[in-house]
């Protein structure tokens, strides 16, 4: 099923995510309804939080990206309560966007080398050494898991110049071809 993708502005964006365990209730469904959400928005990442669940969950699909990083290339992840250890690398500044800031863009500085560490659907533990745009897409995605934007990363004179925009998100005045949950309005 697809569900609504929650906007900026919305408070379960900016909750640290906790860990789930293997009793998890209901787990498949929302894994399922996770990928649903993500290829009906066109993504190749979704987290937990963007769905509204402020659970240590992520799933990346960056096969469409292959063309132009072929690293990412059959590259299809469940990843639960994922760890990212950064490696020693240099940081490579790129665009990003991101289904809960529809419409923007920005330059994101980002390490190229990570460690991670997670479990997979059936609770196995994974570790993988991970470059390049991949390794942006799992840094990116698990950034939400920590209440994180990528317009966090940007400097103070990049967001002032993006304001308008960020406010119009907030206030409801941005229009998405996926389903959308905007924050909460503030009673008057």
């Amino acid at each position: 099923m697809k569900l609504p993708v929650y906007l900026y502005g919305h408070p379960v964006l900016r909750n640290v995510s906790q860990p789930i365990e293997p009793e998890y209730q209901g787990l498949e469904k929302l894994l399922s309804d996770m990928w649903d959400t993500m290829y009906a928005s066109d993504g190749v990442g979704l987290a937990a939080p963007q769905i509204g669940r402020n659970d240590r969950i992520v799933v990346i699909d960056a096969d469409p990206v292959k063309e132009a990083f072929p690293e990412c290339e059959g590259r299809k992840l469940t990843l639960i309560n994922p760890e990212i250890e950064v490696l020693e690398g240099e940081k490579i500044s790129r665009a990003e966007g991101c289904l809960s800031l529809p419409g923007l863009s920005e330059n994101v500085e980002r390490v190229e080398n990570i460690r991670l560490r997670w479990v997979d659907e059936k609770f196995q533990p994974h570790e993988e050494i991970i470059s390049g745009f991949l390794a942006r897409i799992v840094q990116h995605e698990c950034d939400h898991l920590e209440g994180l934007l990528y317009i966090d990363h940007v400097s103070g004179i990049r967001k002032q110049l993006i304001r308008g925009k960020l406010n119009n998100i907030v206030n409801g005045k941005t229009r998405c071809d996926y389903p959308v949950k905007y924050a909460p309005r503030k009673l008057k």
